[in-house]
């Protein structure tokens, strides 16, 4: 499993490449001022990244339990940034309501949109993270039962 600092890293270096990406992307695609939708951003990260290491700490210790390791498959990551943006949509819904004095559901939407844009991202951050910094104790199980390093 990963160490408390490389979670830490790993959540830092998402949200602060995310609101890089993102937060001039929303501005231009819903006609906001771009500081507007940085505020909003930052809010956002300060939660996601808290969800972000609690979420990804709880699911590694799951498949830990369950497969006795962290290697993710390409469905299992899908499956694991589909949860992870699920859960957090919930959370920032009403922030993005709130500070950018629009509705629930026009919020709804703004959410569901920046949640599709950062899925993709997730998805990509999180495979390059792990093939940038991978764990040692990785390995998977060869045809023949034997471990393969």
């Amino acid at each position: 499993m990963r160490s408390s600092w490389d979670r830490l890293r790993h959540a830092i270096s998402f949200e602060l490449g995310g609101l890089a990406l993102i937060s001039p992307l929303g501005g231009w695609a819903f006609g906001l001022p771009v500081a507007d939708v940085g505020v909003v951003g930052v809010a956002c990260a300060i939660i996601a990244t808290v969800w972000t290491y609690i979420y990804n700490l709880a699911f590694d210790a799951a498949l830990q339990r369950v497969t006795g390791g962290t290697q993710k498959s390409v469905s299992l990551r899908v499956f694991h940034a589909v949860v992870f943006e699920l859960a957090l949509l919930a959370l920032l819904m009403p922030v993005i309501a709130w500070y950018l004095e629009v509705g629930l559901l026009h919020a709804l939407g703004m959410d569901v949109a920046f949640a599709g844009a950062y899925m993709v991202y997730a998805f990509l951050f999180n495979w390059a993270y792990d093939r940038i910094f991978p764990l040692p104790a990785w390995h998977e199980p060869s045809q023949s039962g034997q471990v393969a390093l």
